[in-house]
């Protein structure tokens, strides 16, 4: 990722490049990827002034659905048929036919409701779909990881989900507990880059005794790749029966904690590390606001 342009020079040459990437009609997106700026307001800046390319200009989509909105109102469809055939939302086509006279009902109540109910069906798919391109996008934006940015986040991870050390209660280890194999695996990258053999490491599942307490040991030792010799006994934490649960199912397998061996001076870098980051941070937001 392109560091962000911190004095008055790095910024016009950034906007230098931005400019010429934009006459030659490249769009934001395909710019911000060029030049690994992810900041819209910041990418903004780079590019006023510089009209968008012909390509990505889309002058009469909403005027070309407002005029079909309108044909359709007046050959008697209802708002849900309007709303499915152009895949609009309820509020655009309201504003956009309000005016017109409001056809005979022409379909029984439960012809009404399976057509409301095909309209909520598509726009929970339209929804889904969105939900699925953000975070697909997303996941490219992020590229790779610089040494210093797994060593940032790892000591963020541990602050959030580790356990810490309490003046009323000294404690100066690291264990780590999490249910996210994704996260468990950030952690043990971590763990990698600071050198810390694996040897150092045990870990003990803890999981609900009506879980398949087998298969979540299976599954646990399978991700870190460590051998039974490795993981303490699993940990079972009894049911309430008065408690209704709902981590359960194939894909319920517990939490796994993580424990460094002689970790007292590992876990002494962390807290520093996580100081600096919040007085950096502190010193930042001023910068911002000044």
């Amino acid at each position: 990722m392109a560091p962000a342009p911190g004095t008055h020079a790095d910024f016009e040459e950034l906007r230098k490049r931005a400019v010429a990437l934009r006459r030659a009609g490249l769009s934001l997106r395909q710019i911000r990827d060029e030049l690994k700026v992810f900041n819209n307001d910041i990418l903004n800046q780079l590019v006023r002034g510089e009209p968008p390319p012909e390509w990505t200009k889309r002058p009469r989509a909403k005027d070309d659905l407002r005029a079909k909105a309108r044909e359709l109102r007046l050959r008697g469809w209802t708002y849900d048929q309007i709303e499915v055939e152009l895949g609009c939302s309820r509020s655009s086509v309201s504003l956009w036919v309000r005016d017109l006279p409001r056809p005979e009902r022409r379909r029984t109540p439960e012809e009404a409701a399976a057509v409301a109910r095909k309209g909520w069906e598509e726009r929970l798919r339209l929804r889904d779909e969105d939900r699925r391109r953000t975070k697909e996008e997303a996941r490219r934006a992020i590229g790779g990881l610089s040494p210093r940015e797994l060593f940032l986040l790892g000591v963020g991870l541990y602050w959030a989900e580790g356990g810490k050390d309490k003046p009323y209660d000294r404690r100066e280890n690291v264990a780590f507990v999490n249910s996210d194999p994704g996260m468990i695996e950030v952690f043990l990258a971590w763990l990698d880059l600071l050198e810390v053999a694996r040897d150092r490491l045990r870990f003990t599942v803890m999981i609900h005794e009506t879980a398949d307490v087998k298969a979540a040991e299976r599954y646990w030792a399978d991700l870190v790749g460590a051998t039974p010799a490795s993981f303490s006994k699993t940990a079972i934490k009894k049911h309430n029966p008065k408690t209704i649960r709902k981590n359960t199912g194939e894909n319920y397998r517990g939490c796994l904690v993580v424990k460094v061996l002689k970790g007292a001076d590992l876990y002494r870098r962390i807290e520093g590390s996580w100081c600096g980051i919040v007085e950096a941070a502190r010193e930042t937001d001023q910068q911002n606001r000044t």
